[in-house]
């Protein structure tokens, strides 16, 4: 006889999917609003396209909030060096 080995009731059989580069992205958005657009929103939007493609919970929230902070911040930069 085989036996045949079933995965512990509340078990999945699929692998846990991460959120990390999401979370990053969000990280980077926030800092893309208060320093650095060019450079933090850019690295937000790479981060948050990544997280899309390998279809992360969190990655089509995290790519719109990275470009809606990398617009305001650099709305935002634009204000203070304007007046300034």
């Amino acid at each position: 006889m085989t036996q045949t080995q079933t995965p512990f009731a509340g078990t999945t059989t699929t692998s846990k999917q991460s959120n990390v580069l999401s979370i990053v992205s969000f990280v980077l958005s926030a800092l893309a609003v208060v320093i650095l657009p060019i450079v933090f929103g850019v690295a937000a939007i790479i981060c948050g396209g990544v997280a899309v493609s390998r279809k992360e919970r969190l990655g089509k929230p995290a790519l719109a909030v990275s470009l809606v902070a990398t617009i305001l911040g650099f709305a935002l930069g634009y204000l203070v060096f304007a007046n300034s």
